[in-house]
This record gives structure tokens, C-alpha cells and sequence, in this order.
């Protein structure tokens, strides 16, 4: 998987339908943290949908959008996880998503390789990780 340098945001939102047309809430965080701006048009990958999405249907904010509970970051500082490597992004670094789709980029790390890492730095929409432990290859 290649993740380009122009990724500005991941998050989880909901496909809504109003009079046959479909659309996208954007948290108004990624509008006050000038990620995204509004009025303009941005190119958008979509991912499986997020498990018991269902269960999330009253869990909105003021704003209509998903509630901080579902925008917050699902890793903290300090926390420890153990990732495979899914792809290497264009400054060569791995890349591991985690719950929500949550991309965690790991430095010195390759393609399907499984390390533990201790999260350095979550942001809303990425985090970064350094590897603590390789495990060895299965197989």
C-alpha cells in the first residue's frame, strides 16, 4: 500500500442519504485546523466500513458529526502495540493501520513485517511510532 506525501486527514465518518442523495459529514476540526478547506474538491479513499458502525448512530455531536469519542485517537503517547507493516510511504517509511483505519507510521521498518511499537505522537488524524521489538517470521 502507498501512502502519498498529500494524505491531510483520515478519519471515520458515516454515508448519510437525504432525498437520493448520498454524502460525507467532515468533522469541523479538519475545517479549524485548516487540514481540509472548505469549498474545495478533494480526492477521497474509502476503507471497509468500521465494525458495529451501527451502534454509533446516536453518538453525534452538536454539529451533527461523529462524536469525540469516534474522531479522538485510538492510541495515546506511550501506548504500546504490536502492527503488521502494510505498506511504505514516499519518504520510505512503514505504514500500519490499527482500529478505525488509524494509520501509524513506523521509520525502518518493511513491507510485512510484524514489530511492537511504542507510539511517540498521536494527532487526530495520524500517529508516530518507534519500532521497540521485531518478532521474528512464521513460516
Amino acid at each position: 500500500m502507498n501512502i502519498p506525501d498529500a494524505l491531510r486527514t483520515v478519519y471515520s465518518a458515516r454515508l448519510n442519504e437525504k432525498n437520493g442523495r448520498y454524502y460525507l459529514t467532515v468533522p469541523a476540526r479538519e475545517i479549524e485546523s485548516d487540514t481540509l478547506t472548505a469549498n474545495e474538491t478533494y480526492k477521497l479513499g474509502i476503507l471497509n466500513p468500521v465494525e458495529n458502525s451501527a451502534d454509533h448512530s446516536s453518538d453525534k455531536g452538536t454539529d451533527g458529526s461523529a462524536s469525540t469519542k469516534d474522531d479522538s485517537p485510538p492510541v495515546s503517547a506511550g501506548e504500546r502495540r504490536t502492527v503488521t507493516i502494510e505498506g511504505i510511504g514516499d519518504k520510505g517509511d512503514g505504514i500500519a493501520r490499527i482500529d478505525r483505519g488509524y494509520v501509524l507510521i513506523v521509520p525502518e521498518t518493511d513491507v510485512d513485517e510484524r514489530v511492537t511499537v511504542e507510539v511517540d505522537q498521536a494527532r487526530d488524524n495520524v500517529g508516530f511510532a518507534s519500532v521497540i521489538k521485531r518478532h521474528a517470521e512464521s513460516g
